[in-house]
């Protein structure tokens, strides 16, 4: 069937590429029916080449369709070949100066915060580069797609409209020209008839709905039964339910179905599958029936093949429409023409229209191109733009209705572009007036919240999901809104304030049905059983928060409007309110002689509510009234003669009163929701349009009335009159009720109480309630903040409200109030206060929360202290009112607060008689002092003339009337300053009492008659001198008794160390050996040459090592036959020094690790914490670590941070990952090295030994391998010639304890099992050969990290690194003793012979193929197998020695043949010894390598490429032999700097020159270096066939970062998905290793990784870094580790903003730049290997982070 197909499409392709599209254009210009043709020829031709099998072939279609379709109609258009033709056009077009570039997905956008005219006002980042701008404050964000560059628009910026590249375009184009002119009648006729043409015909195929039939004039004569089944996209459903589906329905495999949802998700459709129309039926009914059981079924169509592959043209044929009016502004306008041109139905019937109102049945892919083409055409041209925002608005409503029912993004609606046109100021006008958009909006916005209660008020009740849904979309219309405010307009027409009058009486109605809405009532006796719907009210109050501060802005903006404004928002409340009174009975309060009529009712009891927009909004406009000062011009417009203060007060003061009520205790009842609701009333997102309006409607209403017919109706709601009205009704109170709690609540309320005193006559920090500027008000928020603690720069911009433009206004005033402290290492940048600023700190600061409050006080008292000042926190000096709101400051001084204040401290002063509390009496001292604040103030000010009526100080004075006679208020103060139950609040009384003196003194000089002296001694400054210096003399006294007893106490501690000195001499020797170090100061080596190997090696003392077990705390020397002590140790493969990442070892269990390679392409690395246990207590733990993984397992399936089945574990006491254990043991070299005879060999001598002693072993191995049982040993003995001394068949006794043994074969194995990824075989030969490469490579790794940093190569580890080397060389010594003899024997002959030939290895591997460090680590280890046999009585030593120069001299050659040495001109010193040993070697390994090595003049650059390439070697063997043999190292290799190179030479007993080596033993040398370059390798190498590592190795590094971040966004938005077929890539991430970028988190790249399905990253890691990976997350901007495919975490990105935090998810969008320091730090932990260390510290902290599945990232 496919193969007839193929032939059949292969047969049409070739007819089709038949046509002429020359010829088709001359026919369709000759006719007479231009659609009628055009549609024949699409009819016949579009289903040949589209749709033509199950899997689309886009590039065969292009190509057709291009030929075919296009060819023809741009022949036509141009009359001549269109290359030509096009060309032309582009020519004698201006290029347009708008920009206009549509954003990709992800793609990197900028708004300057200084131009913009509002946030949604973006250049693409080619525009932003070349702008004004990059100097400005600007944000950065990434797009979601669909937006366009707003460059060029001179609407969008205040300033710098075009960058550089469009500036040029704008010169001589007058406005209004007509961009037609520039073509001929002709051609306009052509371009309209084909646009018409085929736009029409693109419109009417993609919104044909029905599924089997062609819209008339493209049917066809025959027609075929090929049917596609369609698949739509939708949200509701997962990806995981379709692939599930599509695998049962059409039987694909699970690669082919992601692949399938992929496209359905990106495109919005796609056919899955193709066939007969019973075949494709059989599959829909699969689907819907599988997808409807929860929601509604999957969209799937059966449809025809000829109606898909129309819309596939359909779609191709918008996007050609695009790129052809790309060429010519003159065919943008016709296209607009033809777009928006009415049809003959009348209203709503042009093309544009019916694409709009046809969105919502759209799929996705349709959907986006022609918005695209919406945006290249009708939004690019400016006469255009403006007739398609009116179409646009007209259809406002029914969009947004289609909106409502359709369930895609709102990114992908047609609604998406109000942004573009409302935003534009000059639109956005035109359309309030015009079309009355305002109105609209609003008036959709209500149609769709229809719940409303009996009251009309919006009701959100059991909101269901549906519901939810649909009021997420109805928030879209506040933004709408909001996008036609942001841009406040200057000159008011009289239209303009009638529309916007209008919309505001809407708006008012949307305001009546939130006023009162999710009314509460306290619960009592039981609680609330089901918490109330809260969040959508507070969702919609939120949303709205901004839309009614700029609707104020606009009001401010003009005296009509506002004064109108005023008018209606009060008439409006009125009508609120006279719903609401009913029942509600008059009461008569009287206190102190006044009395006041108000209403029964009681917030304890009866229904109230937290929304008030209405009041709050009335509250705005009167602070507006007093700021514009229209209240003092025209006070004959505003009806505040009307205006009835308590009405205006009582339900703002409910709410507050219920916030008091709610902080007491007194709705627990009520659950969370409630306590949620009073949260966000003061939260920084709502509180500017909620709690502070309160306050201001408060101060409207005081400043209207009474002060104490305010106060009394205010104790009245609190729910305290009777307490203060009724005298002793307090001691009453307290005796009658025993009841602590209601104690407790009534103690609270009192404090709310005078807290809202405080809040009402003290926050005057609203321009227009006092006088001061808006700046003031943000520094005032600014210091409070900083008051608590210092703060970031992100904290305070959150702590801080937010405008419509995200904006704080913080940076400008910034600078005033704080200092910024930059960030180190980690942390982040701080803003600190200035000490000057300190004095405007206010306690009871009305944005404090109560946990913020006591922060403040305590850190303000604190720095008092520190500065040696007393700690009362006075209230700070206050501006003056506004006069509107002048009369507020009589609250203080009116006789019911003055009731107040007595009444609390007389409950003080007898203190035991009350409940009172400390805050309390607090609150009326901060009230004192604003009280006399404001007096002095008044008097300071006061003219001449001016009667000063603020009289506070007197009346405090008088003592209370007969018959009480009660003490005065002054009195009772002077009472409580000696009271000692007050001692902490001593400072605050005397503060008040030196301010009365301060303001008495000022009234009797400033008034001739004098003042009733106040009564009561009161205490004058003298005697506060007094009492300072008494405190200061008992302060002196304390400190030398003090310093007395220390001293006694030092002399007896000296007279008891005398006495018991042995017992302290004793302990100090104990000291000495416990530590695990081992002293390098060591008394028997200090003057001799200390020399590491060999037999000349410096003899050391032996150490007795002392360690402590952390699991039983016992402690226990480390001795060859004690129980075992081990290290806890982690191994891990490594790729961290790997010069070749991608090989790849093909069958683990075959491969041999015996040579390591020089590119070092995989290690295995051995880390440890360093802490030490019993092998036993560690088995016992890790025993129980295993037991409860068991147990969890069968609880919860949750990944722990570590995996007990591969064996890891945490370290008992730091909590590190580790999988395995490292033995401790005494030096082992010590154990086997016990012969030594005098008699130095050399060289030649000892290779000779050796090598019969191999031929020894090989024989015997080659006999036992085929040994006949008749022939006995002795026989095979006599037959080989051994060496004198010499017993090839003993058995060494193995000196280990059983526990040690045990531990030996437990590390070995688990660096066997990770190194080889295989299953672990204690008894496999290459177990061995693992541990010492372990060894090597770690002691490697070390190397080159302390070269990195430029550190000395000894005593600068760390101790846990310092420990797990020497263990690890220890282990790696002694691990032969539990392998095989002969297996270990037989690595060490092999390695040998890559060194030195024999007969039996003839193929020797290649001396640039073998990295030396690792040979001579192997050599060295496993030599003591061959020399345990050797009872000649040479030494190990003199081994170690001669393998150590021939590995040297092997190295020496290899850095010879791969060195290019440049010759260069700098200043050579003079080394002719040197230089001439140098040459001959050079020669000499030229000859026999018989290929031509380069001519060398110099030798002195050889030698120096030499000494570079030998010298990480060196180090590297120092390291090693000083851990081998623990001879101490000289004081010049434990600093840097200094001759280095001979110090190491010196140390490991080398010559200087090291060419001599080759000289000593000539003949043996010059045979050695023939083998060696006597090789095909080496030729091939040499003439350039092959490649080879060069040395010194170069250090790896992360990749390099650019400084700027948006760099780094950019590369990744031009990242497409490796496999989806150029779709833009949604997680991009950028492999920090290798520099390669994956599509990451997302199906299209997932691959299969041993059995199991994993992401692009964690596939990634396996071929990079072998398991372990470093990776940014670029759209997040956060780095991300992995380890495995369970294991990974999140950590902090190296980019910082200019207050030195990261931005992880690029919220805030600062500028974000690389910080080379945290970069680093980064980089060290790859280094060092602490990856994967980092994770599980990080895993074990945070336990979000173990539910995440990493192996799909």
């Amino acid at each position: 069937m496919a193969s007839d197909l193929e032939t059949e499409v292969q047969g049409i392709d070739r007819s089709l590429m038949g046509c002429s599209a020359e010829e088709i254009a001359l026919k369709w210009l000759q006719t007479s029916d231009l659609p009628k043709e055009i549609y024949m020829h699409l009819a016949c031709y579009v289903p040949k080449i589209y749709c033509r099998g199950p899997n689309p072939a886009p590039q065969r279609e292009d190509m057709l369709a291009q030929h075919v379709l296009f060819g023809p109609m741009e022949w036509y258009l141009c009359g001549e070949d269109p290359t030509f033709g096009f060309q032309k056009l582009e020519k004698s077009n201006k290029p347009s100066h708008l920009c206009g570039r549509v954003f990709k997905v992800g793609e990197p956008t900028y708004s300057c915060r200084d131009c913009a005219v509002d946030p949604t006002c973006v250049l693409c980042m080619e525009c932003f580069l070349g702008s004004i701008h990059r100097e400005h404050r600007y944000r950065m964000t990434t797009s979601g797609g669909g937006g366009f560059c707003d460059c060029g628009d001179t609407e969008a910026w205040k300033e710098g409209p075009y960058c550089q590249k469009h500036e040029h375009n704008t010169s001589e184009t007058t406005e209004e020209e007509d961009p037609l002119v520039h073509l001929s009648e002709d051609m306009i006729a052509k371009v309209y008839n084909i646009f018409a043409i085929t736009f029409q015909y693109a419109v009417d195929i993609l919104t044909w709905e029905k599924e089997n039939e062609l819209p008339p004039g493209l049917e066809t004569v025959e027609k075929t039964d090929t049917y596609y089944c369609m698949l739509f996209n939708d949200e509701v459903h997962t990806y995981e339910q379709v692939i599930y589906t599509l695998q049962k329905a059409v039987s694909c495999t699970q690669k082919e179905a992601i692949g399938f949802a992929t496209t359905v998700d990106r495109d919005g459709r796609r056919s899955v599958r193709y066939g007969d129309f019973q075949y494709c039926d059989q599959a829909k009914s699969v689907i819907v029936r599988n997808t409807s059981r929860q929601t509604k079924p999957l969209k799937v169509q059966v449809m025809h093949s000829s109606i898909v592959a129309h819309q596939s043209f359909g779609l191709k044929l918008l996007t050609w429409l695009g790129n052809i009016i790309g060429y010519s502004d003159g065919l943008r306008r016709i296209l607009c023409q033809v777009g928006l041109q009415e049809g003959p139905e009348g209203e709503n019937s042009s093309l544009v229209d019916k694409l709009m109102l046809s969105d919502s049945k759209l799929w996705k892919g349709a959907r986006s191109v022609y918005h695209q083409l919406f945006m290249s055409s009708l939004l690019m041209d400016l006469k255009y733009k403006k007739l398609f925002a009116i179409r646009f608005a007209r259809n406002y409503r029914q969009l947004q209705r289609d909106f409502m029912e359709d369930d895609h993004e709102r990114a992908v609606s047609v609604t998406a572009l109000s942004v573009q046109l409302f935003t534009v100021p000059t639109l956005a006008r035109m359309l309030i007036i015009e079309e009355n958009l305002m109105t609209t909006i609003v008036s959709t916005f209500m149609d769709h919240l229809r719940h409303r209660d009996i009251q009309g008020r919006f009701q959100f009740e059991r909101y269901t999901a549906l519901q939810a849904f649909k009021f997420k979309r109805v928030q879209s219309l506040i933004l709408d809104l909001k996008y036609v405010l942001i841009s406040k307009p200057v000159d008011w027409s009289d239209d303009l304030r009638q529309k916007f009058l209008d919309g505001f009486d809407v708006f008012l109605e949307l305001l009546k049905c939130m006023q009162g809405m999710d009314p509460i009532t306290r619960q009592v006796g039981q609680h609330i059983e089901m918490e109330p719907e809260w969040e959508a009210a507070f969702t919609l109050q939120m949303r709205l928060t901004h839309v009614i501060s700029m609707i104020q802005d606009w009001c401010a903006l003009d005296e009509k409007v506002l004064i109108e404004a005023y008018k209606k928002c009060l008439s409006a409340l009125m009508q609120c309110h006279s719903g609401f009174t009913d029942g509600e009975q008059p009461i008569v309060l009287s206190m102190c002689g006044h009395s006041v009529e108000t209403i029964r009712y009681s917030v304890s009891q009866e229904k109230v509510s937290i929304h008030l927009p209405v009041s709050r909004l009335l509250a705005g406009l009167h602070v507006l009234l007093s700021k514009s000062e229209v209240a003092y011009r025209f006070p004959e417009h505003l009806p505040l003669s009307e205006l009835s203060p308590p009405m205006l007060i009582e339900h703002p003061l409910r709410c507050l009163v219920l916030c008091a009520q709610v902080h007491a205790g007194m709705w627990r009842r009520n659950g969370f929701s409630l306590v949620n609701q009073i949260y966000y009333y003061h939260n920084v997102k709502c509180r500017r349009e909620m709690f502070d309006k309160d306050v201001v409607m408060l101060q409207t209403g005081a400043s209207m009335m009474d002060p104490n017919h305010f106060l009394m109706i205010m104790l009245s709601r609190f729910e305290l009159y009777q307490i203060f009205s009724t005298p002793d009704y307090g001691k009453r109170f307290s005796s009658e009720n025993s009841n602590k709690d209601v104690l407790q609540q009534n103690n609270t309320l009192i404090e709310e109480m005078l807290n809202l005193v405080i809040i009402i006559v003290g926050e005057r920090f609203i321009p227009g309630v006092g006088q001061i500027s808006a700046t003031d008000e943000i520094k005032r928020e600014i210091i409070h903040q900083l008051s608590i603690r210092p703060m970031a720069h992100s904290e305070l911009v959150k702590a801080l409200p937010e405008d419509e433009n995200k904006e704080t206004g913080m940076e400008s005033v910034i600078e005033a109030v704080a200092c910024f402290k930059k960030p180190g290492l980690t942390g982040r940048g701080l803003y600190e206060l200035k000490p000057e600023c300190a004095k405007d700190f206010n306690l009871y600061f009305y944005h404090f929360s109560r946990a913020e409050q006591s922060k403040a006080e305590e850190a303000q008292r604190k720095l008092r202290r520190q500065s040696r000042q007393d700690t009362a926190l006075p209230p700070p000096v206050l501006p003056p009112f506004c006069p509107l709101f002048e009369s507020l400051i009589n609250i203080l001084q009116c006789d019911v607060i003055l009731c107040i204040m007595k009444t609390i401290l007389q409950w003080a002063i007898e203190h035991n008689g009350y409940a009172w509390s400390e805050s309390m009496l607090l609150r009326v001292f901060h009230l004192i002092g604003m009280a006399l604040q404001e007096e002095k103030q008044d008097i300071e000010n006061a003219d001449e003339d001016n009667v000063i009526t603020f009289t506070f100080s007197q009346k405090i004075s008088r003592p209370g009337e007969a018959p009480s006679n009660s003490p005065s208020i002054l009195a009772m103060l002077e009472t409580l300053q000696n009271a000692p139950h007050l001692e902490v609040h001593k400072d605050m009384i005397r503060w008040i009492l030196k301010t009365f003196n301060a303001v008495k003194k000022l009234r009797e000089r400033s008034s001739t008659s004098p003042v009733s002296e106040a009564e009561g001694n009161i205490m004058e400054e003298s005697s506060r001198d007094k009492e300072k210096a008494e405190r200061k003399r008992k302060a002196e006294i304390a400190r030398l008794r003090r310093e007395k007893i220390m001293a006694q106490m030092s002399e007896m501690q000296r007279h008891f160390i005398d006495e018991n000195k042995e017992l302290f001499q004793q302990t100090l020797d104990e000291l000495e050996t416990s530590t695990s170090r081992v002293h390098d100061n060591n008394p028997s080596v200090s003057d001799t040459k200390l020399i590491a190997l060999g037999p000349e090696q410096t003899k050391v003392t032996e150490q007795r090592q002392v360690v402590t077990c952390i699991l039983c705390q016992e402690e226990q020397e480390v001795k060859v036959d004690n129980r075992a002590m081990v290290l806890a140790a982690f191994v891990q493969r490594s790729t961290v020094l790997s010069k070749n990442r991608n090989k790849v070892i093909a069958d683990p269990e075959k491969h041999d690790p015996l040579f390591m390679h020089p590119d070092l392409s995989c290690g295995t690395h051995t880390g440890s914490c360093g802490h030490i246990m019993h092998a036993h207590c560690w088995q016992r733990y890790f025993d129980a670590v295993q037991a409860k993984e068991q147990r969890r397992q069968q609880r919860l399936r949750v990944h722990t941070s570590y995996d007990v089945e591969n064996g890891e574990f945490l370290c008992p006491l730091c909590e590190c990952l580790s999988n395995t254990v490292i033995p401790l043991l005494p030096p082992p070299r010590r154990l086997f090295n016990s012969l030594d005879s005098s008699s130095q060999q050399n060289l030649t001598w000892w290779l000779r030994i050796i090598s019969q002693q191999v031929k020894a072993l090989c024989m015997l191995q080659d006999q036992e391998s085929s040994s006949k049982p008749t022939c006995s040993n002795s026989e095979k003995m006599d037959e080989l010639q051994l060496p004198e001394g010499f017993i090839p068949v003993l058995q060494p006794k193995n000196p280990y304890s059983e526990s040690i043994k045990e531990m030996l074969k437990t590390f070995g194995t688990a660096t066997y099992k990770v190194g080889l990824k295989v299953h672990p075989n204690e008894e496999d030969p290459r177990v061995p050969v693992m541990c010492w490469g372990s060894c090597a490579y770690t002691i490697q790794t070390m190397e080159q990290m302390l070269s990195d940093e430029d550190k000395p190569l000894f005593g600068h580890l760390p101790c846990r690194q310092d420990d797990c080397l020497t263990s690890l060389t220890r282990f790696a010594a002694a691990h032969w003793t539990v392998s095989s003899l002969s297996a270990v024997q037989g690595h060490f002959c092999t390695l040998l012979s890559s060194l030195v030939p024999n007969e039996k290895n003839g193929n020797l591997t290649c001396i640039l193929d073998i990295d030396m460090f690792h040979l001579l680590v192997c050599l060295v280890l496993s030599f003591p197998a061959v020399h345990c046999l050797d009872f000649s009585g040479v030494s190990l030593g003199t081994g170690d020695i001669h393998i150590f120069h021939l590995v040297t001299m092997a190295h020496i050659v290899q850095i010879i043949l791969t060195s290019s040495t440049e010759e260069n001109g700098m200043d050579q010193e003079d080394h002719s010894g040197e230089e001439e040993v140098v040459l001959a070697l050079y020669k000499c390994i030229g000859q026999h390598a018989g290929s031509a090595l380069k001519e060398i003049s110099s030798g002195w650059h050889l030698w120096r490429s030499i000494k570079a390439g030998i010298m990480p070697f060196l180090r590297c063997s120092a390291m090693f032999f000083h851990y081998l043999n623990e001879v101490p190292v000289p004081p010049e290799l434990q600093v840097s700097g200094g001759n280095q190179f001979e110090h190491l030479c010196s140390y490991l007993s080398l010559p200087n020159n090291l060419i001599c080596l080759f000289q000593e033993n000539s003949k043996v040398t010059n045979t050695l270096v023939e083998s060696w370059c006597n090789n095909d390798e080496v030729k091939r190498y040499l003439q350039g066939q092959r490649q080879a590592i060069s040395y010194p190795r170069e250090s790896n590094k992360l990749i390099d970062l650019p400084d700027d971040y948006s760099c780094l966004i950019n590369q990744a938005s031009n990242f497409s998905c490796p496999k989806s077929g150029g779709d833009k890539s949604r997680a991009p991430t950028l492999c920090l290793v290798c520099g390669a970028m994956l599509c990451s988190q997302s199906y299209c790249c997932q691959t299969e990784l041993e059995g199991e399905d994993v992401g692009a990253c964690t596939a990634h890691t396996y071929t990079c870094g072998s398991g372990v990976g470093i990776f940014l997350r670029v759209r997040e901007c956060q780095v991300l580790f992995l380890a495995g495919k369970t294991k990974g975490c999140f950590y902090a990105p190296p980019y910082l903003d200019d207050y030195g935090e990261t931005d992880q998810g690029l919220r805030r969008g600062n500028p974000l730049h690389l910080c080379r320091e945290r970069f680093k730090k980064i980089q060290k932990l790859w280094q060092q290997h602490s990856i994967t260390e980092e994770i599980g510290h990080a895993q074990e902290a945070n336990q979000t982070l173990v539910g995440i599945d990493w192996q799909h990232l």
